[in-house]
């Protein structure tokens, strides 16, 4: 890697990310490290311009107050403190400014005058770099990358194209759980737009039948989960040369995972669910970059919009949102309801404010009229939240016109739905999910 890096050593601190998103958003790249770095382990990272020591709560780590770190002194590179004042340090930073642009202002000085980084940091030099390491690491070997679709995974699928083309094989696995139109998308950007070598499966009825008349959420999740292993390995033992796998494995997902300092948050799949004996390689060019730097990252690539800022979407898809046992016809009618939506968020403009918009359809029907007649069929529900981690979420205050314009079409053009309602529930208590 050529750019320029400012290490941050993680005394406990929960600040570790906001610091390191700041130092990025300046140009300069940096990373996070545990406290206990070894000076051999941190000369033998490329391009190391200052340190900054994050604090936890007085610095205490592991029930030990640390004031110095002799050997991270000793290695000779410019030293700031983040939250109390050390020893040896040439700027401290006391007071956590909430507002992003003061932070900047703060480490701007370190950065840029102590350190004399440069502001190299950039999505094209990124790219540059991750083509470099992806030949040197992969050669004439192929790659296997599972295409969901995703922002992360089509984001590793276009870099890896850029990198070894033909090298890697791509398998997009349709669960028949689907949000409209989008395993259409992974075909004609991937395999007819950038060429790529695709292999798609509709095991769309294994799937459906494998759910029949399972109406406990882990279950289904489980039997989605496992399901799709098991065609992802059955198309694989169909290939021949295969020694790498790929992963959309991003930094968050690193850090959430845990250090040997700050306690886990959530395990990741990708981090920690593969197992110990594993016979291929990782090939993982975005374990390096926070969530808006892969979408910065896919549109360098020149992916499309609507994939680069596709929503966050379940693994186990429509399938729990679809509540209790899947049916065919309530499916269908989230599928639809869901494109609706999504429609009339992209004209009001919405789809770029809200970070989380779905319909969901409960396993009950209501009383209505169509058609001058009683009529016995199913709600709608809409859900539009924001956050910033997903730990918390507020509603989104849609406007009463679009509300009612998107009510109006869900209920002329969805088949089987005769009510439309709006999710109020903020998390907690609510979960963002409604399973």
């Amino acid at each position: 890697m050529k750019q320029d890096m400012i290490v941050i050593l993680d005394l406990g601190s929960t600040e570790n990310t906001v610091l390191a998103r700041a130092i990025r958003d300046l140009g300069v790249y940096s990373e996070i490290y545990p406290h206990d770095i070894t000076q051999a382990e941190l000369k033998a990272l490329p391009n190391v311009k200052g340190i900054i020591i994050n604090g936890g709560p007085n610095h205490i780590v592991d029930g030990v107050r640390i004031d110095v770190l002799p050997e991270i002194y000793e290695a000779g590179y410019p030293v700031m403190a983040a939250g109390h004042e050390l020893a040896k340090c040439e700027v401290s930073l006391n007071e956590w400014p909430e507002d992003e642009d003061l932070l900047k202002e703060g480490l701007k000085p370190f950065v840029f005058d102590t350190c004399h980084a440069e502001a190299n940091w950039n999505m094209k030099n990124f790219i540059e770099d991750q083509i470099e390491l992806v030949k040197r690491q992969v050669g004439d070997k192929k790659v296997l990358l599972a295409l969901s679709g995703g922002v992360d995974s089509s984001v590793v699928a276009a870099l890896l194209l850029k990198a070894i083309g033909d090298q890697l094989v791509c398998v997009h696995v349709n669960h028949g759980l689907m949000r409209k139109g989008e395993s259409e998308s992974v075909v004609e950007v991937f395999k007819n737009q950038l060429n790529a070598n695709l292999v798609y499966v509709d095991a769309s009825e294994r799937f459906l039948k494998k759910l029949e008349n399972v109406s406990d959420p882990e279950q289904k999740r489980k039997i989605i989960g496992s399901e799709f292993i098991r065609v992802f390995e059955e198309e694989a033992r169909k290939l021949e040369g295969i020694d790498f796998l790929g992963q959309g494995t991003i930094y968050p997902d690193i850090v959430e995972s845990g250090t040997k300092t700050a306690k886990m948050v959530k395990s990741h799949h990708n981090v920690g669910g593969l197992p110990e004996d594993m016979k291929f390689g990782l090939v993982e060019p975005l374990k390096q970059l926070f969530k808006d730097e892969v979408r910065a990252c896919g549109l360098e690539l020149g992916l499309p919009d609507g994939m680069v800022f596709r929503q966050p979407f379940p693994g186990p898809g429509l399938g729990v949102r679809c509540l209790g046992a899947i049916t065919r016809e309530r499916l269908e009618a989230v599928r639809e309801s869901d494109a609706i939506l999504r429609e009339e968020f992209e004209i009001a403009g919405l789809d770029k404010t809200v970070w989380q918009y779905f319909t969901v359809v409960p396993d009950f029907k209501s009383v209505g009229v169509r058609d001058n007649a009683r009529s016995f069929e199913y709600p709608v529900i809409i859900r539009a939240v924001n956050t910033i981690d997903a730990m918390s979420a507020t509603i989104e205050q849609v406007d009463w016109p679009v509300l009612l314009k998107i009510t109006d079409r869900i209920l002329k053009e969805v088949k089987n739905v005769n009510r439309v309602c709006y999710d109020m529930s903020p998390k907690p208590t609510a979960t963002i999910e409604w399973e």
